[in-house]
């Protein structure tokens, strides 16, 4: 939920990264990057192509002796596939991609990440650029290495259209190997038991991944057929107290919500009270976008489906709400949105209209309560209690009063710290979306529902097997093996359908993964946002013990631990605090997001929004602007560019395709 600008990685359809992560090419306008050429003259070392890749469909493609580069409808923006041959490393080969897609240059480097080679590639790197936030622009390059000779991918594309084509983006990161490679297989293998000796293995697995990702606690559990064979704390609930973690901790689940929202919807159309193909607006008359046409195409499960063209908001309830915000504000959002990209060609990630998903199905329930209490009323009777997840709730009043782990994230100098919580409030008034609290126990008891299809231990049909799967179905690509369901995502990347959804909010980061064929599941929960960085490792590694795969994720985790420190380094080298504060005024308003107070608090300056607040340090552009950029432990990140224009009266903060300008309020 953090400042992202998009950016992607091999394994993985998309991932995001705080925008002092990225880099941007700013010596040649994008307009200038669609007249590239080659520079002329023949080369005197011809370079042979050593990779491939898949390349999306309706992008053209222009080949070059030395380059292939990719290109979406909106022209200016591009990814390229460059063959530089034997280089000394990583940034020299980056700077020769560069040189052969010339005439223009990058900005100086500002940080190379050396990454674990991975998909039959001996090594490879991320190196980002200095930019100034004006330019609104994701260009980031990824030297790979193999016997000896390099190929650079290099994507340069608007922040707007990196976020609505991220999936044909990651298409090509995900799909980029050495020639005639292929990928490791699980599909024919029969998956071993969890027996004592390989629940361990992943048990330490965890422990030693939270040690190098500085994560305090966790909690794990593992599911195999109809029986939780293992759950369990892993540390502690929060850094300096000695409370331990247990298997009825509570953490914040963020998007795994999403998954139980839609068995609530696969509940109703067991009892005929909704159908997945029934218009929205038969459901919920009031139910309107900003877009009449697409109002009346939107069924029940385009809701939750990501594919309706229909971007994220998620500023708007950042800074912009409070906890006491209702939960009909969702559907007035809704009124003014509009599409992005066209209807099911593209994924597109919307938490409003996933919450609204949860909000018609309550309605549908209990028409005559306000609806948020409907929903938390119909989840409580219609998901928890059938499936006795009796620690699970939605009230942060309830889930911080008790038995919980603490959300934590790094401070200034790069220390993994208690969190306040006063952010995950926020997303109360989108809780379909994201706002369950839960313990592992609990998630463990979901996931077996899944492995069982709606099917209790004992042999009770609590949904029809037919409308749990319906949730299952591959729906909208988001990259060369991942296709979104309906709150689940499909991961194919091993030749095993592997079932699974993140979720990630400041200080809580967790996923779900179920193998149905294997009769396997897992959840782990973690309270620190550098938990992001052991997701991916925990599923490869999860799946090695039960298929004997290639040993890759512990080196995927020290790989990960290592980008971390170099990145919270460098963002610790470009901030200042106390800030420059000279183009700071004392107020300032956004029609969007509301007030935006500042406050001295002796040297310090902080930013108080309208639910929560953070100290800023400032950050001197390479445009000459100063940016402000909040600090507070896990919700750090948000930066705010000053105007470039005279006087300096305003702030703006942006997201992947909206723009929000705070004008300064005359004293």
């Amino acid at each position: 939920m953090k400042h992202a600008w998009t950016v992607f990685a091999a394994g993985a359809a998309v991932c995001t990264v705080p925008s002092f992560f990225c880099g941007a090419h700013a010596q040649a306008t994008l307009a200038e990057f669609a007249k590239l050429e080659l520079k002329t003259g023949a080369a005197s070392d011809p370079v042979p192509q050593m990779a491939e890749f898949r390349e999306p469909e309706g992008w053209s493609v222009e080949r070059r002796e030395q380059a292939t580069i990719l290109r979406p409808a909106e022209r200016a923006n591009f990814i390229a596939i460059v063959e530089v041959g034997a280089q000394p490393n990583a940034a020299t080969a980056a700077a020769s991609a560069w040189q052969v897609l010339g005439p223009s240059r990058p900005w100086p480097v500002r940080l190379v990440s050396n990454r674990a080679g991975r998909d039959g590639w001996d090594a490879s790197a991320i190196v980002d650029y200095q930019v100034p936030p004006s330019l609104h622009t994701v260009v980031v390059a990824a030297p790979h290495l193999s016997k000896g000779r390099w190929t650079v991918l290099i994507q340069s594309s608007a922040e707007d259209v990196a976020e609505r084509r991220g999936a044909a983006f990651g298409l090509v990161w995900d799909t980029l190997q050495p020639a005639g490679y292929v990928r490791e297989s699980f599909a024919g293998r029969h998956a071993h038991k969890l027996d004592a000796e390989r629940v361990q293995s992943i048990e330490a697995f965890v422990t030693d991944a939270m040690k190098r990702l500085e994560i305090p606690g966790a909690a794990l559990a593992l599911i195999q057929d109809r029986q939780i064979v293992y759950e369990g704390g892993l540390g502690i609930r929060e850094v300096r107290r000695p409370e331990q973690i247990d298997m009825h901790t509570r953490f914040l689940v963020a998007s795994n919500t999403k998954g139980m929202t839609t068995l609530l919807l696969a509940k109703l159309v067991d009892e005929r009270r909704l159908s997945w193909d029934q218009p929205v607006v038969r459901a919920y008359p009031a139910f309107k976008l900003g877009d009449r046409d697409l109002t009346s195409r939107v069924l029940v499960r385009h809701l939750i489906c990501a594919c309706t063209g229909l971007p994220r908001r998620d500023f708007e309830w950042t800074f912009g709400r409070s906890r006491e915000t209702p939960a009909s504000i969702v559907f007035s959002e809704l009124a003014t949105t509009n599409p992005t990209s066209g209807f099911g060609s593209t994924f597109q990630y919307s938490n409003t209209l996933a919450a609204a998903a949860g909000y018609v199905a309550g309605h549908v329930l209990y028409p005559d309560e306000e609806i948020g209490a409907a929903y938390d009323r119909a989840m409580r009777d219609k998901v928890f209690r059938p499936l006795g997840m009796a620690d699970t709730t939605f009230s942060t009043d309830i889930a911080l009063s008790g038995d919980h782990a603490s959300p934590h994230g790094e401070d200034l100098d790069g220390a993994n710290v208690p969190a306040n919580p006063a952010f995950e409030y926020l997303i109360a008034p989108y809780r379909p979306a994201g706002g369950a609290w839960s313990s592992v126990h609990d998630m463990a008891l979901y996931v077996r529902n899944e492995l069982l299809s709606g099917t209790s231990p004992e042999g009770r049909q609590l949904f029809s097997r037919a409308n749990v799967d319906e949730r299952r179905k591959p729906g909208v690509s988001i990259g060369k093996n991942s296709r979104y369901g309906l709150g689940l995502v499909e991961d194919t990347t091993w030749g095993v359908p592997v079932f699974h959804h993140g979720g990630g909010m400041p200080g809580y980061q967790s996923d779900v993964i179920f193998i149905p064929q294997a009769g396997i599941g897992a959840v782990l929960l973690t309270n620190a946002d550098s938990g992001s960085q052991l997701l991916a490792p925990f599923m490869r590694r999860l799946l090695e013990v039960l298929y004997d795969g290639v040993p890759q994720a512990q080196s995927d985790v020290e790989s990960a631990a290592a980008m971390r420190l170099g990145k919270l380094r460098q963002r610790r080298a470009e901030l200042t605090t106390p800030p420059d504060a000279l183009h700071l005024k004392r107020e300032y308003r956004s029609p969007e997001l509301g007030r935006l107070i500042v406050r001295a608090a002796g040297g310090r300056r902080i930013f108080h929004f309208t639910g929560w607040e953070s100290e800023v340090a400032s950050k001197r552009n390479s445009d000459g602007t100063t940016s402000y950029v909040t600090v507070a432990p896990a919700s750090g990140g948000y930066e705010f560019a000053t105007d470039s224009g005279p006087g300096n009266q305003s702030l703006v903060i942006q997201d992947g395709q909206h723009e929000y300008p705070y004008e300064a309020v005359n004293d």
